[in-house]
């Protein structure tokens, strides 16, 4: 399994972006919990959207009301971004509940994306 974040770059305050995290594997498999997490330097790392198969969604209260998240299909979770502010600046990081018949679920991280916020 792997997953594979894109999206990420450098835009001005109160700009726009939208994340794309997509899961793929070899075989028959079933995405459930969809995470995003962003890290800025020097922080610990923040869990901001959680996405799951049946179509609910969580917001961090630090970004709600600015970011949304959905599944565009079963395997593609997205992460919009409005008015993003330079504090937003972070590595944007998917982590998703991937199950396959031969492992059964198991998390995987993948590889992040970076946003940029900056005049």
């Amino acid at each position: 399994v792997q997953l594979q974040a894109s999206g990420g770059g450098l835009v001005q305050p109160g700009e726009s972006l939208r994340l794309s995290c997509v899961s793929s594997s070899g075989g028959t498999f079933v995405t459930n919990i969809l995470n995003w997490y962003r890290q800025a330097p020097g922080k610990e790392r923040e869990l901001v959207a959680v996405s799951n198969g049946g179509g609910g969604a969580n917001i961090a209260d630090s970004v709600k009301g600015r970011f949304a998240t959905w599944r565009e299909t079963s395997n593609t979770g997205l992460l919009q971004m409005s008015n993003l502010k330079p504090e937003d600046s972070a590595l944007y990081y998917c982590h998703a509940s991937v199950w396959t018949p031969a492992t059964g679920s198991v998390w995987y991280w993948g590889q992040g994306t970076l946003v940029t916020v900056s005049s």
